[in-house]
């Protein structure tokens, strides 16, 4: 049991730049105390103590602002970041390592009792802050949830989820899409990528497209154009066709953001 509690104070001194101390850690951190009381209503829920497990989770939410269901299932080394507002649901889990910051929720898509309804996170999976994961589906083993996401289907291993409805931007090389400045050991936060997310990307694509082919027709009517002045017979170039490019595919970029 105290090697678990050296464990859940070191993990927060490894990822969490303001912790000073372990006296610190022990004592002004409600994602810690959130923590050790869900084992205790995690035991009773388990134990057929259903009414004292749902009360001591309702004493913690009291207490930290952290709501966790009695049935929810934990792993070792999962740190509560601030977590004010965190929801889990009961057939949520949470493997080892993972990060979860405030505000954010592990809910269901279905009323079925019995039924898997809240999403179960791989290992080292870091959820942004105020980002919504709903459904009884996998996130794969160091993805990470960009903050505001609502992520409604599965994420593979190491992708970041960025949008509403999140959109998947895969690993390359097996590296993160998180830019994020690695620590020492390793750990990055929140989903704050490089690239654009895949909806971004898609349009930018449609605007380039877009002004290709406008330069293509463009040319297309300068060469009719010079065809007919070479045969001196009368234009059959229409007066209103395009022969200068038109299309600002700067500006739409610059809509669309960088």
């Amino acid at each position: 049991m105290f090697s678990r509690l050296r464990s859940d104070i070191q993990c927060i001194l490894e990822r969490d730049p303001a912790a000073r101390s372990t006296f610190e850690v022990l004592t002004c951190y409600p994602g810690l105390h959130a923590l050790w009381l869900h084992r205790r209503a995690h035991w009773c829920w388990t134990h057929g103590l259903k009414w004292l497990g749902r009360f001591i989770s309702h004493l913690a939410r009291w207490f930290t602002g952290i709501e966790i269901h009695p049935g929810a299932k934990i792993g070792e080394r999962v740190f509560f970041d601030h977590a004010m507002g965190v929801v889990v649901g009961e057939t949520a889990e949470i493997g080892d390592g993972c990060t979860i910051y405030q505000g954010v929720t592990l809910g269901g898509t279905s009323l079925y009792k019995g039924a898997k309804r809240h999403p179960t996170l791989g290992k080292d999976v870091v959820v942004s802050a105020g980002a919504k994961v709903l459904g009884g589906f996998e996130i794969g083993d160091g993805a990470k949830i960009g903050s505001n996401a609502v992520v409604i289907k599965p994420v593979p291993a190491g992708a970041t989820a960025v949008g509403i409805p999140a959109r998947i931007i895969p690993s390359k090389a097996g590296e993160s899409a998180d830019v994020t400045e690695p620590q020492a050991p390793k750990f990055t936060a929140y989903g704050i990528t490089q690239e654009d997310d895949p909806l971004s990307q898609a349009m930018r694509g449609l605007v380039e497209s877009a002004g290709s082919q406008e330069h293509q027709i463009a040319l297309l009517w300068q060469a009719i154009e010079k065809l007919s002045a070479g045969q001196h017979t009368q234009s059959c170039v229409p007066g209103d066709a395009a022969l200068k490019e038109q299309f600002e595919a700067g500006k739409f970029n610059d809509l669309i953001g960088k």
